[in-house]
C-alpha cells in the first residue's frame, strides 16, 4: 500500500485549517431578508455559537430573547425623602455614584500605569527558564561498502537564567518617560474635567427644575385667579347684573387654567428626571429638591471679561491638557532623535545542562523572550558587554522621526486653537450671563405691573364697572408675566453656572 507523499499530507492540513475558518460563517445569519434566531440556555441568554433548530427558526421574528439575567430592575438609591436636597448635596450624591466619574478615575489610574511600565525601562531584565527535551538524529550516508545510516537521540532538562540591561541611550528612555508622564497629567486634568462637567450638567438640570416647579406655582396661582373670576362672573349673574356668556368665558378660562396646571406638572416631572440622570443614580429614586426662589441677583455676577479671560486661560481644562499635550508631543521627538545614536548594553546568561541536549537558545513563549547564547555542557555561563550602533534600516527611524515632528506642530496648533475658542466661549457666556441679568429685572417689573392691572381690572368686573374681558386678559398676561420671570431667573443661574464652567473654576456649586 503507497504511503500519502508529504505533499499530499500538506494540501490535505491546509484543506482542514481552511475549513475550519469558514465554517464560522455558520455563526452569521442564513439570510439579509429572513430574520436571526439564537439559541439560548434556560435563561435565555443567548449561546454564540450554537444554532437555533429548525422548529425554532420557523417561528423566527425580529424580537431578541429576553435574558432574565439583565432584568433586574436597577435600585433606587437610599436617600432621604422627607429632606430638601440642595445643588451642593445633589452634586455631592452625584460625585459619589455617577459612573462618568468612576471612568474618569480609571483612565486616570491606566494611563498612571503606562507611565510606571515606561519608567521600569530604567532596570534590569531577569528571565528563567527550565525545559525538559528530547532530541533525534537520523543520517544516512552511502560509502564504498554501501549505505549506512546513524540514528542519535539524547534527552535531558535545561536550566537557565538571562540578565540583559541597558546602560545608556543618550535620554531615550528619559524622554518616553517625559511622554508618559505628561500623558498621566493629561489623563488626571480629564479626570478633573469629569468632575466639572458633572457639577455642569447637575447644576442646569437643578435650575431647570426649580423653574419647571415654578411655573407650577404660577399655574396654581393662576388657576386660583380663575376661579375667582368665574366666581365673580355667576355672581354677578345671580345679582341680575351679569350675563350667561360671560360666565361661559369666566368657565373657560378657568378650564384653560387647569390644562395649564396639568402640562406644566407633567414639565416639572419630566425636568426631575432629568436631574436625576443626570446624577447618574437610578430613574426611580424620589428625592424633595431644594427651592431657590429666593437666591438674589445682581450685575456684579458678571465681572470684567478681560480678568475672567486671563483668570481661565490658565486654569482650563482643556488648555491645561493642550499644553501637557504640546509637552509630550516635543518628548516624543526627543526619544526619536536618540533612536538615532547609539545604545550601551550589558547581557548575561547562565545554564544548567542535567542532560545530552545540545541546544542553542530557548525559544520564547508567551511574553517571555528566548534565551540565547547556551552551552551544551553541563555547566555554561556568557556575559555581553558592548554597544550596539544603528546603521541602516530602510529609513524607517526617519519617518518616526518626521511623524513625531508632525504631531508637535499640531499639538502647537491644538494649544492655539484652543486658547481662541476659550477665549470665544468665556466672552459668551459673559454677554449671556449680563443679558440674562438684564433680563430678569425687566421681567420682574412686567409681573409688578402685571398682578397690579390683574387686581384693578377684577375689583373693577366685581363692581359692575369692568369687563369680563379685561379680566381674562389680565389674568392671561400675568401669567405669562410670571413665567417669563421664572424663565429669566433660571436662564441668569445657568448662565452664570456657564461662566463658571467656561473659566475653568466650576470645581464647587456655582454661587
Amino acid at each position: 500500500m503507497r504511503q500519502p507523499s508529504g505533499r499530499t499530507l500538506v494540501a490535505v492540513l491546509c484543506a482542514l485549517l481552511t475549513g475550519c475558518a469558514t465554517s464560522a460563517l455558520e455563526m452569521a445569519p442564513d439570510r439579509p431578508d429572513r430574520p436571526w434566531t439564537p439559541a439560548t440556555n434556560a435563561n435565555g441568554e443567548i449561546i454564540p455559537e450554537a444554532k437555533a433548530s429548525p422548529e425554532e427558526s420557523s417561528k423566527a421574528t425580529y424580537v431578541l430573547p429576553a435574558n432574565s439575567e439583565l432584568a433586574n430592575v436597577p435600585a433606587p438609591l437610599a436617600l432621604d425623602r422627607g429632606r430638601a436636597y440642595s445643588l451642593a448635596e445633589l452634586i455631592d450624591i452625584a460625585q459619589s455614584n455617577n459612573p462618568l466619574t468612576r471612568t474618569a478615575w480609571n483612565n486616570a489610574r491606566e494611563v498612571a500605569l503606562a507611565a510606571g511600565i515606561a519608567k521600569s525601562a530604567y532596570l534590569p531584565r531577569l528571565a528563567a527558564a527550565a525545559v525538559g527535551g528530547y532530541q533525534t538524529l537520523q543520517n544516512q550516508t552511502t560509502g564504498p561498502l554501501g549505505a549506512a545510516g546513524i540514528n542519535e537521540t539524547a534527552r535531558g532538562t535545561i536550566s537557565s537564567l538571562s540578565f540583559q540591561w541597558l546602560l545608556f541611550d543618550f535620554g531615550q528612555r528619559a524622554a518616553i518617560v517625559e511622554a508618559a508622564n505628561q500623558a498621566s497629567a493629561i489623563s488626571n486634568i480629564g479626570f478633573t474635567a469629569a468632575h466639572q462637567q458633572l457639577i455642569y450638567d447637575v447644576s442646569l438640570a437643578f435650575y431647570a427644575n426649580a423653574a419647571a416647579r415654578a411655573r407650577v406655582g404660577a399655574a396654581a396661582q393662576s388657576l386660583k385667579n380663575a376661579g375667582s373670576v368665574q366666581a365673580a362672573a355667576e355672581a354677578r349673574m345671580n345679582r341680575g347684573i351679569g350675563t350667561t356668556i360671560e360666565v361661559a368665558q369666566a368657565r373657560q378660562a378657568a378650564a384653560q387654567a387647569r390644562l395649564v396646571m396639568v402640562q406644566a406638572t407633567g414639565a416639572a416631572q419630566n425636568t426631575y428626571l432629568a436631574l436625576i440622570s443626570a446624577m447618574g443614580i437610578s430613574p426611580l429614586t424620589q428625592i424633595k429638591v431644594a427651592d431657590v426662589s429666593d437666591r438674589k441677583l445682581s450685575q456684579a455676577m458678571a465681572g470684567s471679561v478681560e480678568k475672567i479671560i486671563s483668570d481661565a486661560l490658565a486654569r482650563r481644562p482643556d488648555i491645561l491638557a493642550a499644553y501637557a499635550a504640546q509637552k509630550a508631543s516635543l518628548a516624543n521627538v526627543s526619544a526619536a532623535e536618540a533612536d538615532f545614536l547609539p545604545k550601551v548594553f550589558i547581557a548575561a546568561t547562565g545554564s544548567y545542562n542535567s542532560g545530552t541536549l545540545n541546544v542553542t537558545a530557548i525559544p520564547s513563549v508567551g511574553n517571555q523572550a528566548s534565551i540565547a547564547n547556551l552551552s551544551g555542557n553541563r555547566f555554561g555561563s556568557t556575559v555581553f558587554a558592548g554597544v550596539a550602533v544603528p546603521l541602516y534600516d530602510g529609513g524607517t527611524r526617519d519617518a518616526i522621526l518626521k511623524q513625531a515632528e508632525a504631531k508637535a506642530d499640531s499639538a502647537d496648533l491644538a494649544l492655539a486653537r484652543t486658547r481662541n475658542e476659550a477665549v470665544r466661549q468665556i466672552v459668551l457666556a459673559n454677554n449671556a450671563l449680563r443679558t440674562s441679568l438684564s433680563a430678569y429685572n425687566a421681567a420682574t417689573s412686567v409681573a409688578s405691573a402685571g398682578r397690579t392691572t390683574f387686581d384693578a381690572a377684577l375689583a373693577a368686573y366685581r363692581s359692575g364697572v369692568g369687563s369680563i374681558t379685561d379680566v381674562t386678559m389680565a389674568e392671561t398676561q400675568l401669567l405669562q408675566a410670571r413665567n417669563t420671570t421664572t424663565d429669566a431667573y433660571s436662564t441668569a443661574l445657568a448662565a452664570a453656572a456657564t461662566l463658571a464652567f467656561s473659566t475653568g473654576s466650576l470645581g464647587a456649586p456655582p454661587q
